[in-house]
């Protein structure tokens, strides 16, 4: 197993239940992929790599069934799940219950209930459909009256709407997509983030992103798998042997070190796999919570700042045209307010990003200050000290993320489950000893683990004839 990100554990741990010797290798000196947490700005001070707030942590059913909680793995739930502020000191909040979300929508506080209600009412038993590779669905008619919403261009289903909270609140969570609101399947994005707040929550893992990761770790350990770090691998050939390797990696990673053992025709395939806009991220150590306006901004794990609908649309178009905006759409997220141990006593952490151009290397850290400044004055006189990451860095940081895309490839409606070639099983390769199990399979980016998980499945079938039942 090469990479240790959650889907690389993931797969992992499938194949050493199924009573296999597994060795996993990691390049850096720590396991966890986008799950890692460190100490960028000062002592003390934990700030979450990539991965903070984790929608898919509880929903996903492949950790469900893991006992991540007798390995240490615990969650915190804030206040709000999320808050989307408006200039003019509107507000609107994200709840676990749809109720509470609806009473502060006005007029589309009845059309969001009804929405979001019926869709909470097929939602779980899809959710092995809907994160899993496109197969003969096992709810056909649910899937597709869902599909008939989740398809949509976000931009469309904004048209729900009349306030301006309630079409701002779905737009921040639609760009979640990152990719223009025009796109089609847009809206899946956001409703599966509104869906993950009312069914479980926008939880935080105690001790940052890198518990779930260490959790994950004890676990397969236990069941006797190997972990060996800070190997690079450079080239499939320079692995021990072994009757199957699966990758954690992108397409054009796949290519490099796979390159000898691929058909030609697989490897032109992967080279026309197609990247999305990158992030750029600032880490915060501050010496008390961000000053935000409104209360339920301050009780909130995440705050989405775009200000209207309209203005979040136009940001993202721009950047997913490979423009630069001036106001990005900023999500920030407020882990310490609910996890004392991400900071000293009395103090706090925050984190941030927005989304950037494929590659950009510009400093972004005016911007979001002032997005952050622009709802909460004197939040800059609250800074000791800050870290920036721009799309570069976050490439050469973790070479999954090419120019800063964090979700291993644009997920629009070419590749949302064409990732990462159109395939019967998108997780095999052309070399029958060699699958593909990053978030650059089906179901795509995400803390939730399913791409290893089926990845793994698909291999243990394969090569090894042993069936695994479904998560």
């Amino acid at each position: 197993m090469v990479g240790s990100g959650p889907n690389g554990l993931a797969a992992a741990i499938t194949m050493q239940e199924a009573g296999l010797s597994v060795l996993l290798v990691e390049g850096k000196e720590t396991i966890g992929g986008g799950m890692r947490t460190l100490e960028l700005t000062l002592p003390g001070y934990k700030h979450d790599i990539c991965s903070a707030i984790h929608p898919m942590a509880l929903m996903s059913p492949f950790f469900r069934r893991l006992p991540l909680a007798d390995f240490g793995l615990k969650f915190a739930q804030p206040t709000h799940d999320a808050a989307h502020p408006l200039d003019g000191g509107r507000v609107a909040v994200l709840d676990q219950s749809v109720e509470a979300t609806a009473a502060r929508l006005g007029v589309d506080g009845p059309v969001y209930q009804k929405w979001m209600g019926n869709l909470l009412e097929s939602i779980p038993a899809l959710l092995p459909d809907l994160l899993g590779p496109l197969q003969w669905p096992g709810e056909p008619f649910r899937l597709a009256e869902f599909g008939l919403a989740a398809l949509l261009p976000a931009t469309w289903t904004a048209g729900k709407f009349k306030t301006a909270e309630a079409r701002a609140l779905w737009a921040g969570m639609a760009a979640h997509s990152i990719q223009p609101l025009g796109n089609i399947a847009t809206s899946a994005f956001g409703i599966m983030l509104m869906a993950a707040a009312h069914m479980k929550g926008w939880v935080i893992p105690v001790g940052g992103s890198q518990s779930i990761a260490d959790a994950l770790a004890a676990y397969y350990q236990s069941l006797g798998g190997t972990i060996q770090t800070g190997w690079m691998v450079e080239s499939v050939d320079e692995l021990p042997s072994a009757k199957v390797v699966l990758m954690d990696v992108t397409p054009r990673q796949l290519v490099r070190i796979a390159a000898n053992r691929l058909s030609s025709s697989y490897k032109k395939r992967l080279e026309s796999y197609r990247h999305g806009p990158g992030i750029f991220k600032v880490d915060w150590a501050l010496d008390e919570p961000i000053p935000f306006m409104r209360e339920e901004c301050r009780g909130a794990g995440t705050v989405h700042l775009g200000n209207t609908f309209e203005e979040i649309v136009r940001y993202e178009r721009h950047v997913g045209n490979g423009r630069r905006g001036e106001k990005p759409f900023a999500l920030v997220a407020q882990q310490s307010l609910f996890d004392s141990t991400r900071a000293p006593e009395g103090k706090h952490t925050a984190w941030a990003y927005c989304h950037v151009p494929n590659g950009d290397d510009r400093d972004m850290t005016e911007a979001l200050e002032s997005q952050i400044e622009r709802y909460a004055p004197g939040f800059r006189q609250t800074v000791k000290a800050k870290h920036s990451t721009n799309a570069s860095a976050f490439e050469q940081y973790n070479p999954n993320y090419i120019g800063g895309d964090i979700n291993g490839g644009i997920q629009d409606i070419l590749q949302l489950y064409s990732r990462p070639v159109l395939s019967i099983s998108p997780y095999r390769t052309s070399a029958k000893d060699i699958y593909i199990c990053s978030s650059s399979t089906p179901p795509g980016g995400g803390v939730h683990g399913m791409c290893g998980y089926h990845a793994a499945r698909q291999a243990l079938q394969d090569v090894f004839k042993i069936e695994v039942k479904r998560a």
